[in-house]
């Protein structure tokens, strides 16, 4: 009897969530063999957890080890999808062996949407098994799902987004700056989202009103701020998603400058404040003015603050939207 070539599974992407905490899991099990395979049990392993990981430059050396060994579980369900029996042979279009499976959520616990962070991590996994006895390997593949939640029970978009009013100036800075911006100054001003869907863009605006040293480019870093209850204490770190150029050069004064920037799907999600752990964003609009330092530190950290850097940071709070 030959091993099949390979299994594999669709799943249909419609993982529904609401307020009754049902949801329905339906796809098709894809088997391609020359030959037909006998078994004894196909079953679905359905897995959702948190994953935290606390680096060592962020807590002591144990701490570290408790927050990386202590996940938290979301999800673990296994269904039992066809009883001992025969797979017929099929190397085309392979074999289709359809399920569905509804899951309720016990207690009050809730499903968090997907999420890849720098420490979180908030994943689920399907792993479909089809066991073979002792003589034989199990045949298992594994895929993930993408969670979001329910659009028939999520709120409309707030209309308009919520904005809050920044300015930069030489006196808005707690970190050194440049002899040159310190005495000659500067100011730009602007709105920008504080409340955000997932589904739209980070937008606003800012207008350079004034500077006395040039400027080499406008940027508006997306951050992630996250939080782990390990022991006692929370340990918070944040980390650097992604950053858009808003403008580039030293660009005219008392001009309206657009800001529009697409959120990344995986790298963010809804702001969480759990218990154990919490997940949350802040934008940074960083001004980099021309000095012959730059030169020098071509590759400094962008969040860490220079003699040629002014910047506003401002909290973000992403949300789910019809």
């Amino acid at each position: 009897m030959f091993s099949p070539n390979f299994i594999s599974f669709f799943l249909s992407m419609n993982f529904l969530l609401n307020l009754e905490f049902q949801e329905s899991l339906r796809g098709k099990i894809i088997v391609k063999s020359p030959s037909s395979i006998s078994h004894y049990g196909i079953r679905l392993i359905l897995d959702g957890s948190v994953t935290r990981q606390v680096r060592g430059g962020s807590a002591g050396a144990f701490e570290a080890f408790y927050g990386a060994a202590k996940p938290i579980r979301i999800m673990n369900k296994i269904v039992e999808i066809k009883p001992s029996g025969k797979i017929g042979s099929g190397t085309t279009e392979g074999v289709l062996i359809p399920f569905s499976v509804n899951l309720r959520q016990q207690g009050d616990d809730r499903f968090h949407e997907t999420f890849h962070g720098a420490n979180i991590s908030i994943q689920y996994l399907v792993t479909v098994d089809v066991v073979r006895g002792y003589l034989y390997k199990s045949l298992s593949s594994t895929v993930e799902l993408i969670i979001e939640s329910d659009k028939a029970n999520l709120p409309e978009p707030p209309v308009p987004p919520e904005m809050v009013i920044f300015y930069i100036t030489q006196d808005t800075q707690r970190h050194p700056l440049l002899p040159e911006l310190r005495s000659g100054g500067f100011r730009v001003t602007g709105k920008v989202s504080s409340q955000c869907s997932l589904l739209d863009p980070i937008s606003g605006e800012l207008m350079v009103e004034a500077s006395a040293v040039p400027i080499n480019s406008i940027d508006l870093q997306l951050l992630r701020v996250e939080s782990i209850l390990v022991g006692e204490k929370i340990v918070t770190e944040s980390s650097l998603i992604q950053t858009t150029q808003i403008a580039d050069g030293d660009v005219c004064r008392g001009v309206t400058i657009p800001i529009y920037v697409i959120l990344p799907r995986l790298l963010t999600c809804p702001t969480v404040l759990a218990g154990p752990f919490s997940i949350e964003f802040k934008i940074s609009i960083i001004i980099t003015f021309k000095s012959e330092l730059v030169k020098l530190h071509p590759k400094s950290d962008p969040k860490t603050p220079r003699l040629w850097l002014a910047m506003e940071t401002i909290p973000l709070e992403l949300i789910r939207t019809k």
